[in-house]
């Protein structure tokens, strides 16, 4: 494990103000920059266009990864890969890259692990680790950018809903999507972005104020208290209409829709009468939902609900004015679905 910073854990500023420190011109940085996040170049021995010297400074003051890739799996349609990462201290995340006709979306994670404990979820189950640098963050998508690169094809959307709360990481979680979305870098515009959160309403209120053009998700999966409870337990500390009241604020403050992401598990939460409930409780809110039957999971034994019940779910609540569509469900055979992501032992164990 080594002790230099990471060089994907500085904005364009602090890569200026080192560069100075050096004495060298503040042009340098912004290549340096470029050369990152346009070029894609992965070591200082690619950056052909700055001298030997300062090439040679680089690699000596800064980490130029801390992802190593362990495992890639492939899923049997060829349309999604999911790659383990080990991190420098032995620990480990999973990330995701998906093919949707034209669009080439990464899924990427915040944390090793996951503090929110919800219990359909793989991450969840495995408990909380360590937050990720905003570099960390970065690093995945840069990643798969350079494979795609490779193939004459680019990243085209990032969904923040692999490992971890990106709430509980607000900070690194921001910071990694504003260096992605750096015009002079990756250039990835704001609303290729979406962030899921299990509903941290005081971070959705700050995320509102921010005014940003990111997308927001919230996983929702019952429509009342009791139940939600049951599976998200960040429900006790912001039950239902504290959380909605904080998506109310967001929608009215940014003009901005939300998208609610709900799990259909069979007999639990898929019913037409839970559908007419969920109509209630969002009548009026600008927004959308995402309904996917659930992914299984090894510590929970609930069982995805069929088609058929889905599509009806979808109708039911189209009968009441609520937008709503059927998601496809990608790379189960792989475990690289929604909530499927896990690390059983950090990288170095397993």
């Amino acid at each position: 494990m080594t002790g230099l910073p990471l060089i994907y854990d500085l904005d364009l500023p602090q890569l200026e103000q080192v560069l100075s420190t050096w004495h060298e011109p503040k042009f340098r940085a912004r290549q340096i920059w470029q050369n990152l996040y346009r070029n894609l170049w992965a070591h200082p021995s690619e950056f052909t266009n700055i001298a030997l010297p300062l090439r040679n400074r680089l690699e000596q003051e800064f980490l130029f990864s801390a992802l190593t890739p362990k495992t890639v799996l492939k899923s049997s349609d060829g349309e999604t890969v999911k790659t383990l990462f080990e991190l420098p201290d032995g620990k480990a995340i999973e990330a995701v890259q998906m093919l949707y006709d034209e669009r080439r979306t990464l899924c990427i994670s915040t944390q090793a692990g996951c503090a929110m404990g919800c219990v359909f979820c793989a991450t969840g189950q495995m408990g909380f680790k360590r937050h990720l640098s905003s570099g960390e963050i970065v690093e995945q998508v840069l990643y798969y950018a350079r494979l795609l690169k490779q193939k004459g094809e680019a990243v085209t959307n990032v969904v923040v809903m692999g490992m971890g709360e990106p709430f509980h990481n607000y900070d690194n979680t921001l910071a990694a999507i504003d260096r992605l979305n750096h015009p002079d870098g990756l250039n990835l515009g704001a609303r290729r972005f979406t962030i899921s959160t299990v509903g941290l309403v005081p971070a959705i209120k700050r995320f509102a104020d921010e005014d940003r053009q990111v997308n927001l998700a919230i996983s929702l999966h019952a429509s009342d208290d009791q139940s939600r409870s049951n599976l998200l337990p960040v429900n006790k500390r912001y039950d239902l209409e504290t959380l909605l009241d904080a998506c109310r604020y967001y929608a009215a403050r940014t003009n901005r829709r939300v998208t609610f992401e709900w799990a259909l598990i069979r007999d639990v939460n898929d019913s037409s009468e839970q559908a007419r409930q969920l109509a209630t409780l969002l009548k009026g809110l600008l927004c959308h939902v995402n309904v996917i039957p659930l992914n299984p999971t090894k510590a929970y034994a609930g069982q995805a609900t069929t088609r058929e019940r889905a599509l009806a779910f979808c109708e039911e609540l189209a009968r009441y004015g609520i937008p709503a569509t059927v998601r496809l469900r990608r790379g189960i055979d792989i475990q690289a679905g929604c909530g499927q992501l896990a690390t059983e032992n950090d990288a170095r164990e397993g």
